[in-house]
C-alpha cells in the first residue's frame, strides 16, 4: 500500500471515529449524562478541530449543567467554524433567553431559522420569547411555515393558537385549537385556552 493509500485510510478511521464520538456525545446528552458527553465531545473536538458540530454539543452540555459563560464560549466557537450553524446560533439564543436578554435572543432565534427554517428548538424558543416582548408577527410567519411542512404538530399547533390569541385574533386561535383537539382530544392545555377564546368571543360579541 503506497503513501496515498495509508493516508486515505488513516484519514477514512480519524473520520468514522469522530462521527462515533460525536454520535456518543448525543446520546449520553440525551439520557442527561453531561459529563460523558462532554468527554466525548471534547475528544471528538481534538479529532474534528474545524467541526462546528462537537462545540455545539459542549455548549449544549454547558447550558443544561447551567454553565451559561461555557457555553456561550462553546457556541461562538461554532459559529467561527461555520457560520451557517443554525444550531450554534440556536444556542446563542437560549444562552441569552436564560439571562432575560430578550431582543438579543430573538434576534439569534430568527437568525437560526433563517438559515433552517425547519429548526423546532428554534421555533418554540422564539415562541417563548415574542410572549415576553409581546412581539408575534414574525414568529406566527415561521410557525405557520413549519406547520405547512409538519402538518399536525401539535406542540406548534398551541404554540401558534396562543400567539394568535395575544395578537387579537380569536377566531383563528378558536380554529387551531378545534383542529389540535381532533387530533389529540384530551389535550388539558387546548382545553382550557379554547375555553379562554371562547369567552373572549362571546364578551366580544
Amino acid at each position: 500500500m503506497d503513501t496515498a493509500q495509508t493516508n486515505e485510510v488513516e484519514k477514512r478511521k480519524r473520520a468514522q471515529h469522530y462521527e462515533v464520538l460525536r454520535e456518543l456525545g448525543d446520546c449520553y446528552t440525551t439520557v442527561g449524562n453531561y459529563g460523558q458527553a462532554q468527554r466525548c465531545y471534547e475528544k471528538a473536538a481534538s479529532i474534528g478541530p474545524d467541526e462546528p458540530g462537537p462545540y455545539v454539543g459542549l455548549g449544549a452540555a454547558a447550558l443544561q449543567t447551567g454553565r451559561c459563560e461555557d457555553a456561550e464560549i462553546a457556541f461562538r466557537v461554532a459559529c467561527r467554524l461555520d457560520p451557517n450553524c443554525a444550531k450554534a446560533y440556536t444556542g446563542l439564543a437560549m444562552v441569552a433567553q436564560q439571562r432575560k436578554e430578550y431582543s438579543s435572543s430573538f434576534d439569534l432565534y430568527m437568525k437560526s431559522l433563517e438559515l433552517d427554517s425547519d429548526n423546532i428548538t428554534a421555533l418554540l424558543g422564539l415562541f417563548q420569547v415574542s410572549c415576553e416582548m409581546a412581539s408575534f408577527a414574525k414568529v406566527i410567519y415561521y410557525l405557520q411555515v413549519y406547520l405547512e411542512m409538519h402538518p399536525g404538530d401539535v406542540s406548534v399547533m398551541f404554540a401558534l393558537a396562543a400567539l394568535y390569541f395575544k395578537d387579537g385574533r380569536p377566531e383563528e386561535s378558536r380554529q387551531m385549537l378545534l383542529d389540535l383537539l381532533v387530533l389529540e382530544p384530551a389535550n388539558e392545555d387546548a382545553k382550557n385556552l379554547l375555553e379562554e377564546v371562547e369567552h373572549g368571543l362571546v364578551r366580544a360579541g
